[in-house]
């Protein structure tokens, strides 16, 4: 996984109040009758705000982090200035500024095709997010909070002032939405703030905003093993436009833009949230269209019945030193896949399924847990426990390897004190589709000269099995 400098967008837990709507009588309603509709008002912010619309800051953001500027302006009488906060800054709690612009009253935007506005900045910067459709979970007229959010990530701002273009990825959803504006942004990758302004922020109706390319998991065909009653929710949902200039602008588009399919409903089911249900066993396939086109990427999901998940550990917890169990309280971990380029060929980690915390690891050659903040003194442990599971088939020359490492009395790698162990498990100890429990004297590590600062797990195939499940992970005495 790459860690990403500007890294300050937020996930909120936000309370979704829920419309009911209850039939009071049985009379059928009249060919006459006009539904309500909503205003079709473009402006957002034209020298302040548009009518009906509110500033929501994000909670633990910095609360006065935006202001109307009347001496910075692309055009008229004022902007919207927002101050990013330094790192440190007192007047936010999580070290970011971000907010919505929500209508509760609703709009039709449906006419329109994209979100305009002009920006500046204080210096060249990358705004994290910065889009529309978020309101908090308050709206009337929907069940999902930023049921129809769209945004672009990582937008690149300079210091002139320059038009930005937002596409909807389509407007005939939009007949009833509140969220008008959001942005979440924080200070650089050495903790400097700064601050940019927006003006003549609006819907527009371009006509030049063509080509359509939605796709889901960013494009890419993805195969997944995973079984009954697992869970498996899309990512990379995204919308891309040709706009006049040529330019390509992709958006992050919510899956309520998406309709989504599953080849055999009999074994995987996909709601409009893009949350894919396994039901049954089997291969389906997961496609879907937006505004009718199709969407590049696809997940196919091969779902081989129920888990098992691995025995609960049932010794004395004073008796334990867990690194990684659901039953014990875990030492501090500092990674569970440290990657260790550009040998490693190891995807994955932690995940958890159902409630339940287990390690996987995909195209495994080798992978180590990492646990030396501080490192693990098990001088009074005679043993180590571990389960695994390999669920493809089992040949003459596979094998798993585990390794301990001591980081010696510095406590670091490298300092000239470390030492470590290898035991290697061939084909004729694994079993395929369960559970082995593996209980290792440490005595058998004869090539470890300490265990008092032991800080490193290796798992080993050198390709020889590329995915293992490990769970209960823990040194104990006997």
């Amino acid at each position: 996984m790459k860690n990403n400098n500007k890294n300050f967008i937020k996930n909120l837990v936000l309370l979704g109040l829920v419309l009911s709507w209850s039939a009071g009588c049985e009379r059928e309603v009249s060919d006459e009758v006009e539904f309500a509709t909503f205003p079709k008002r473009a402006e957002i912010f034209i020298d302040g705000f548009s009518g009906g619309l509110e500033y929501r800051p994000f909670g633990g953001s910095k609360f006065d982090a935006f202001s109307v500027d009347t001496e910075v302006k692309y055009s008229g009488e004022a902007s919207m200035r927002f101050d990013i906060p330094n790192f440190g800054d007192p007047s936010t709690s999580l070290g970011f500024a971000g907010a919505i612009f929500p209508d509760y009253g609703g709009r039709d935007l449906s006419e329109f095709d994209a979100l305009t506005f002009w920006a500046k900045a204080s210096r060249a910067e990358t705004i994290s997010r910065i889009g529309f459709g978020a309101d908090f979970g308050l709206s009337p007229f929907r069940d999902t909070p930023a049921k129809f959010r769209v945004a672009i990530d990582n937008l690149r701002i300079s210091t002139a002032w320059t038009k930005y273009i937002i596409p909807i990825p389509d407007p005939s959803k939009l007949i009833n939405e509140t969220g008008m504006f959001l942005y979440s942004e924080g200070p650089d990758a050495i903790g400097n703030g700064y601050s940019f302004w927006i003006d003549e922020l609006k819907f527009e109706k371009l006509g030049t905003v063509a080509q359509p390319r939605p796709a889901i998991l960013n494009g890419q065909e993805v195969t997944e093993r995973t079984f009954l009653d697992f869970q498996i929710t899309l990512t990379g949902l995204t919308q891309t436009f040709n706009l006049a200039t040529g330019e390509n602008q992709t958006v992050a588009a919510a899956p309520s833009y998406f309709t989504f399919k599953s080849s055999d409903t009999g074994v995987a089911i996909v709601n409009e949230l893009g949350v894919v249900t396994m039901v049954g066993t089997g291969t389906a396939e997961i496609t879907a269209t937006l505004n009718g086109v199709r969407a590049a990427g696809s997940l196919t999901v091969e779902v081989g019945g129920s888990f098992d998940f691995a025995p609960v550990p049932t010794r004395d917890p004073a008796n334990v030193i867990s690194i990684f169990s659901d039953a014990y309280t875990n030492v501090p971990v500092d990674f569970y896949n440290g990657f260790f380029a550009p040998f490693q060929t190891t995807l994955g980690g932690a995940i958890n399924i159902n409630g339940d915390n287990i390690i996987e690891y995909t195209e495994l050659n080798f992978v180590a847990t990492e646990f030396k903040n501080p490192t693990v003194n098990a001088s009074a442990m005679t043993h180590f426990h571990v389960d695994i599971r390999i669920d493809e088939s089992i040949d003459p020359a596979d094998f798993i390897a585990i390794e301990l490492g001591d980081f010696g009395a510095n406590g670091e790698f490298g300092g000239g004190d470390d030492s470590s162990s290898r035991i290697t498990f061939d084909s004729s100890s694994l079993v395929s589709g369960q559970w082995i429990s593996l209980d290792i004297p440490l005595s058998d590590f004869t090539g470890l000269t300490s265990r008092n600062n032991l800080a490193q797990i290796f798992f080993i195939s050198d390709g020889t099995i590329s995915t293992l499940l490990v769970d209960n992970m823990y040194f104990y005495s006997e």
